[in-house]
């Protein structure tokens, strides 16, 4: 998977645990689903919804009352959902609020090496300068990323690389997400 479509499936705070119930075998109906995830009802549709135009999800044809369909993963959704397991499960259950935020597995996947600011803004190129320096200050709060300054340059710059659960989480991406 390249990294415009693993930013495209985490842009939903929802995805990620839909993708990993479906994996683990969650029915793929909404109160199962809803039940599994925890999701509110609004934040589950807009991530269900944005799973299809994606092309990971599909309805089930054949199956079910057309206000109570089922969806199952498709060809392309099935590698992307056993990731996103592969993921999930990483970080304790109450450090995984941090996986819904957009650009946190994105950024911490392209720490796969200790990285400058411009150096991880470089391989995440729709990403603002706001939205990195609130994931890096998020995730340096919750010790997945250590930031330290780069003495040897001129002038100094901080120097990021990931840590305990954030290594854990970007070294589960490098074989399965390539970057530019």
């Amino acid at each position: 998977m390249d990294i415009d479509l693993f930013v495209n499936i985490t842009a939903r705070a929802w995805a990620m645990p839909i993708l990993t119930s479906l994996h683990n075998g969650v029915a793929g109906r909404q109160a199962p689903l809803l039940a599994a995830t925890g999701a509110s009802r609004s934040a589950f549709a807009q991530s269900m919804e944005h799973l299809i135009e994606i092309g990971l999800l599909e309805r089930n044809p054949g199956y079910g009352h057309p206000l109570r369909p089922e969806f199952r993963l498709t060809e392309q959704g099935k590698p992307a959902a056993a990731l996103a397991c592969k993921i999930y499960l990483l970080p304790k259950a109450e450090e995984r609020d941090l996986l819904r935020r957009a650009w946190t597995l994105p950024v911490l996947t392209s720490l796969r090496a200790p990285g400058h600011f411009n150096d991880i803004r470089r391989s995440l190129p729709k990403i603002t300068d706001r939205a990195l320096s609130q994931s890096l200050k998020a995730m340096e709060a919750r010790h997945w990323v250590h930031r330290s300054i780069d003495d040897g340059s001129r002038p100094p710059r901080s120097l990021y690389r990931a840590v305990h659960t954030g290594a854990l989480i970007s070294q589960a991406t490098v074989a399965e997400v390539s970057l530019r």
